[in-house]
């Protein structure tokens, strides 16, 4: 009996820990040439004031957890846990997005639509 109480506390902490570790591997992302194999459409903006996150693009993987704006691209789709399109048109767009040079920079701006990259 004390055993199946065991299996029974320890389930949900798994399922948490496994959820936790989907999440904070998000910003992993694979930019497809096709619109209809994207999760989220993104258009680049010029200004960092229309942006939802501010993205700095990392060379390593390892630097990419959290919804924090660092992103690593994956040369392969199945490596990623978001497949991105990059729109030519703001108005095609799920996700407005700025550039920055620098890592210190990245982070969400406009957190409305921050549910898109988890």
């Amino acid at each position: 009996m004390a055993l199946q109480k065991k299996r029974i506390i320890s389930s949900p902490l798994i399922i948490i820990i496994l959820s936790t570790s989907l999440l904070t591997s998000a910003q992993v992302v694979y930019s497809t040439n096709y619109s209809s194999d994207a999760n989220v459409k993104v258009y680049v903006t010029k200004y960092k004031s229309d942006a939802g996150p501010v993205v700095y693009k990392t060379q390593y993987k390892s630097d990419a957890d959290g919804n924090n704006g660092i992103w690593f691209f994956t040369e392969y789709s199945s490596d990623a846990k978001k497949k991105i399109y990059f729109t030519d048109y703001k108005s095609d767009a799920n996700l407005v997005i700025y550039f920055s040079d620098y890592k210190s920079h990245a982070g969400w701006v406009n957190k409305g639509r921050q549910q898109l990259m988890y």
